[in-house]
Formats: C-alpha cells, structure tokens, sequence
C-alpha cells in the first residue's frame, strides 16, 4: 500500500526521491507527494494521480539536502491532492506517514478543537500533533511524545525546518527500513526505493524511533533508550526490478515461474528427501509436538492455505483448518492443543496476519508458528519461530502470480517435512520429491499455451462475468484464477467448487456466461464430466484446461486446451499458469493497468 522513501545528504536529494516513488509504485497509490526543506522552509509539491505527474510538475531550482516522499493509496479521504501526503503543520512540521490512526478523533478533540485542518485525512493530525509538541521540545522528544497519543499503525518519517539536516522516523505495524549510503542515509517502505543507491538495511523493529543525518544513523526504543540494529546486506538488484522487454512486469514473472520455482526447491530436496533443518534451528521446539495446523492468509495466499489444507489432510493424515486471516483475528476458537501455526503472506507484512499471528502466539494451545513468505527480512520472518522463504525473487505486478507458485512449492516442502511424523512414508517422499523437481520443466511445457490463450481471451472481451469450477485441490486454483481475472480485467468473475453447480450457480449459466474448468486427471474426474455435462446442457460454453489424459474433446460448445499434469499431488501449481495467462490477456484486450489495477495495493499494510 502506501510508499514512504526519504534521505539526508551531503548532495541534493530531489532525484533520490523522485526515483524512489517510482520504484515503489507497484504497491499501488492514488497521489504523491514530496517535501523537502530549502532556504529554511518546507517546500510541498503534491499530485493526485501518477508519479509522473508530480516529477513533471517539480521545477529545476529545488535544491535541498534532506527530504521525505510518499505514495498515498487512500484510506481516509478520497484521492486528492488536498488528500496526499507530505501534510503540514504551521510550516513548520512535515511528515509522510504508513497506517491508520484510530483515535485522529479524540486527538482531535483534545487539542485542536480551534485548528483548521486541509485535508479529510487520520494521518494530518500527527503534522499537527507533532508540531504541538515541538513548541517545547526537539523533534525528537516531539514525536516520541505524540507516538504516546495514538492509537493505531504508522510508518512514519518526520522533518523540521527548525532542524534541517535531521529526519525522524519511527515504526509500528507498518513496514521501515533504513538505507546506509555514502554521505547520504536514506529511509523507504522496502528495498525496492532505494536499490540503486544502497544494497545495505536496517529493518527497524515495531516500537523503534530513529534519527537520521547524512552522517548519521541513531536508533531508539519506545523508551527513547538508545539500542543498535543489524545491518544487512541485501540481494536485491535493478535487474530484478526491470521489465527486461516484457510489456508488463505481470507477464515477465509469468514467465519467470520455473526459475522460481526451482530456486525455491534447490538445495531443499537431498537424495530425495526433504530434512527438517529447512526449517531452521527453532525446528524441535515443535516438531514432536503438533498434532493440528491452523493456517492463516489473505487473499491469493489464502488460496495457497487451501492448498495446503487438502495437501496436510490428504497425503499427512494431518488435520488441518484454513482460515482468512482479518476474520481468524476477530473471533473466538477453540483451538486444540498442541496447534501449530502456519503464516502465509508474499510481503509478510500483510496487517492482518500479522495481528493474527501476534494474538495467539504465546497461547497455550500453539507449539510453534512458521511463515512462509517471499522475504526474508519481513515482520513475519523475524517473528515466527521457523521461517520458509519462497525464493520468487521481487513481484512488481500487483496480482501475484509467481509469489503464489513458489507458495505451493514451498508448502509441498513443508507437507512433506511435517508429514514425516504422520503418514509420508519414505516412498511416498521420493515421489514427491520427484514430483517437486520436475516442475520447471512442466512449467515451461504450459506456458507454451500462451498464444492459444490469448486468443481464447478475445471471446472475453466483451463479458461481464465469468464463472470457474473445480474440485478437491483444484478448487482453490479456481477461485485463484477467477481472483486474477477479477483483478486485472475487471470481469466480474467467481469460483464454485463444480459439485455445488445443481445448488445455485446453474441459474445462472447461459450461453452468454463463459463457465471455466479445471479438469485434472484424477479420482473425481468423472464426477467433474458430469458437472461439465449440465453446463453444457444449459447452453453454457465451456473452457476447459485438462490434463491430456483425462478424455476430454473439442465441440461445438466445448474448448479444450491440454496440459501435460500427470495425476500427482502437485498437478494445482500446473493448473494454476494457464488462468493466469488467460487474466492476463483478457487485462490487456480490456484495456485496464495490468500492472497497478485501480483501487489495488500490492502489500496490505493496514486493515
């Protein structure tokens, strides 16, 4: 969601942030904004709409040394410019600011009850808040004292015109790192902002306040102690966050699933087996223990907890519950002893399974917690017992579509480390194994289906809806697919598990309604012919990705389009490539930003 990206140097620092709100436009914004502080006073350019708008509108005379930048997605308040972030406080105090304040009302209430405040934002009053405080104290103290007001998440970067060469940040909730330079310190949401300049983080802690010059880099608690954080090097590189001649970064990590799958599995999978320190050091603390999962995600990566569901059940013998995390978090469970929790989140900083997890991780009932996530420095990572990074490399496009593979793949890894206790013999897991090692290569193999495919999305093109079935494992692949064409296209699209046709959605097939099936070879393949065949009966057309085994054949009404997906447990990751394929091209004959689609961020920071 919202990007923060801010810096103090020793040079100007206008390119630095310009540059670094483009890097973080894939998490999805509404408007932009700069401050930075020139001839003593704080100089805002603010924008609705894209980066390039705001970077076109700056003039070639600001020359500042220490400067705070941030891409708003809105939450309070409509997009506007009146709306975007830097906010300001009598000239004097600016901030950029990640989160949601709970109780702007009540601060609100309690000092300004006489102050005219320009915007319909929560994240104003802090400017304000801050500025208060600041007619007394240094800036420090000024947000520390505000910090104790608040209620709520922030990531938030604070600058003075009375101290010009400082910027405060501090963290709760939302994600903050510090980039370590040359002459120059630099402040973002993520690595991605600042990659060009720095491969060197510090990734603050909730709770921490920090100050950073040029110069120096100093780190808080929330008791205004001084403390020290590790600086890590990080992986990351331009290249991964270029197009490299694709059109769009979406069909790039398309395309770049086998790689990343089998980075995913490399050095994971020893003479067949899977060990169980790929789980780290922290591994016995539960491994004897559990005897259920809970597994907990949002969005896509719930679809992969799905996965997983059936996977634990089905080839463990390891009971298991699968639930969305922003309602896991708001009701009450009986939770069976000895649970172990399982995290899913691409960014693992997704708000509410992070709040999930930090609710019932010191309960009696769980053993241990595990996430499994796309980067090895999130909140999550830092803060589950056992961390399984999924290797996808950086995701740009806002829907998910390699982080998701690498999801599954990473899942059948765990399935197998933790059905050793259960029921995965040692045959059965050479098989997967074998299974998991083979995937690049079947990966390859679908996606030569790509020109088939966009042809298929034309008969799309001027559809409103679209319906996906499938069933056992290959239902949540459904329901992914139908997600990916919902968020791209704009095509209202939902997913039923084929057996449910007779009890609803039949009323509304037709032969205007493209109904979409996902037919593997395997033990319901008939039950899902059958379902086919009342599709057909009603007029619908049907789309049907199928293993080339499983006996289906072209018709009036019927399309098929065959994918080599032997009838094994990891067949779902090779159902999943066409229907992204098939969003994809349906996205780019609609028209619609492929990349960034409206009203989406890439990571949900807050609820």
């Amino acid at each position: 969601m919202c990007g923060i990206v801010a810096a103090a140097s020793k040079f100007n620092v206008i390119n630095i942030l310009s540059d670094g709100l483009k890097h973080l436009e894939y998490r999805g914004y509404d408007s932009a904004g700069i401050a930075v502080i020139q001839d003593q006073k704080i100089n805002r350019y603010r924008k609705e709409g894209k980066v390039v708008e705001l970077t076109s509108s700056l003039t070639d005379n600001i020359n500042a040394t220490i400067g705070i930048a941030h891409t708003r997605w809105a939450t309070h308040g409509k997009p506007s410019e009146e709306n975007a972030h830097p906010h300001v406080a009598e000239e004097n105090i600016a901030i950029v600011h990640n989160g949601i304040i709970e109780n702007h009302i009540e601060i609100k209430n309690k000092f300004f009850k006489n102050t005219t405040f320009t915007s319909e934002t929560d994240s104003e009053i802090l400017a304000h808040l801050i500025n208060h405080f600041a007619h007394k104290n240094n800036t420090l103290d000024s947000v520390h004292l505000s910090l104790q007001e608040i209620k709520g998440s922030y990531a938030l970067a604070v600058i003075n015109k009375k101290n010009p060469g400082q910027i405060i940040v501090a963290r709760n909730g939302s994600p903050l790192l510090i980039g370590i330079g040359d002459q120059t310190n630099y402040i973002a949401s993520d690595a991605h902002a600042l990659i060009e300049h720095t491969n060197k983080f510090i990734y603050l802690e909730d709770g921490d306040l920090a100050t950073i010059t040029f110069e120096n880099v100093n780190i808080f608690d929330k008791n205004k102690n001084k403390i020290s954080r590790e600086i890590k090097k990080s992986n990351l590189s331009l290249k991964s966050s270029s197009k490299e001649g694709y059109e769009h970064f979406m069909i790039k990590e398309i395309f770049e699933q086998p790689e990343a799958v089998k980075a995913t599995i490399q050095d994971r999978i020893i003479n067949n087996a899977v060990p169980k320190e790929i789980l780290g050091p922290n591994v016995e603390k539960y491994f004897s223990k559990f005897k259920v999962v809970q597994i907990i995600a949002c969005g896509t990566s719930y679809h992969a907890a799905l996965v997983a569901k059936h996977w634990l059940e089905r080839l463990a013998g390891i009971p298991c519950h699968a639930e969305i995390a922003s309602e896991f978090r708001y009701r009450s469970h009986a939770v069976q002893k000895n649970t172990l929790l399982i995290c899913i989140s691409q960014s693992g900083e997704t708000a509410d399974t992070l709040s999930a997890l930090r609710k019932v991780k010191n309960e009696d009932h769980y053993v241990g917690t595990i996430a499994i996530c796309n980067v090895p420095e999130s909140s999550l990572a830092r803060e589950c017992d056992s961390t399984l990074i999924t290797h996808a490399g950086p995701e740009i496009g806002v829907a998910s579509t390699k982080a998701f593979t690498t999801q599954l793949t990473a899942i059948m890894l765990l399935v197998i480390v933790l059905g050793k206790n259960f029921e995965i013999t040692k045959d059965l897991e050479k098989s997967l194994c074998k299974q998991l090692q083979g995937l690049p290569e079947k990966i390859k193999s679908t996606l030569a289906l790509d020109a088939e495919i966009a042809e298929l999305a034309k008969v799309f093109s001027d559809k409103e809806h679209a319906l996906f079935l499938g069933r056992g494992s290959h239902f949540p692949i459904a329901r992914e697919g139908a997600l990916k064409l919902k968020e791209v296209s704009y095509i209202h699209a939902e997913a039923y598990p084929a057996g449910e046709l007779k009890h609803g959605p039949l009323a509304i097939v037709d032969e205007n309604m493209p109904v979409v099936a996902v037919a593997p070879n395997n033990v319901v393949l008939e039950k899902l012919k059958s379902n086919l065949e009342e599709v057909k009966a009603r007029g619908g057309k049907l789309y049907i990705f199928a293993d080339k085994k499983a006996g289906f054949k072209n018709d009036d009404i019927s399309q098929v389009f065959e994918i080599d997906a032997p009838m094994n447990p990891v067949a779902p990751i090779l159902f999943t490539i066409p229907l992204q394929l098939l969003a994809y091209h349906c996205a780019i004959i609609k028209g619609t930003n492929v990349d960034m689609p409206r009203n989406l961020a890439k990571s949900v920071t807050v609820e």
